[in-house]
């Protein structure tokens, strides 16, 4: 059954990795890694990686990306979202901390932030306008 838009952003502001799909290029398959990501229900969605990364380009030159977030244990639910790019800029050290915060023990977030090279980072931000999410019950 799929989501509520209520549920499905509320979803989305859980700490889950997201497996993020890119198009690729060459005839390839898409690109498709895990990445943390950050996000308030109405908002875009942002995400940081190394600006010299492929994943980097190709989201550059395809000018939109797309995200899934899931949880496997009962209730299997997930939330799809793809949307344009409508920023990518330099990562400052708010967004850098804001992520991490989401992922890391509140003790661990410093120590990662200092051990991250800012300079080479990039955020990018992306229009969710295309929604796909389920939940299908308890399992079993």
């Amino acid at each position: 059954m799929p989501l509520s838009v209520a549920a499905r952003e509320a979803f989305l502001t859980e700490p889950h990795i997201a497996s993020l799909a890119v198009e690729a290029d060459d005839g390839r398959a898409p690109l498709t890694v895990p990445v943390w990501y950050d996000y308030v229900p109405g908002g875009d969605i942002r995400f940081l990686t190394d600006g010299d990364s492929r994943k980097a380009q190709l989201i550059a030159k395809a000018g939109r990306f797309s995200m899934l977030v899931q949880r496997v244990s009962p209730t299997y639910r997930y939330v799809s979202v793809e949307g344009p790019v409508i920023s990518s800029e330099p990562t400052t050290l708010e967004d850098l901390t804001r992520i991490a915060s989401r992922y890391l023990p509140p003790d661990a977030v410093e120590g990662y932030v200092q051990g991250s090279d800012l300079h080479v980072l990039m955020t990018f931000t992306m229009r969710p306008d295309h929604w796909l999410s389920a939940d299908l019950g308890a399992l079993g």
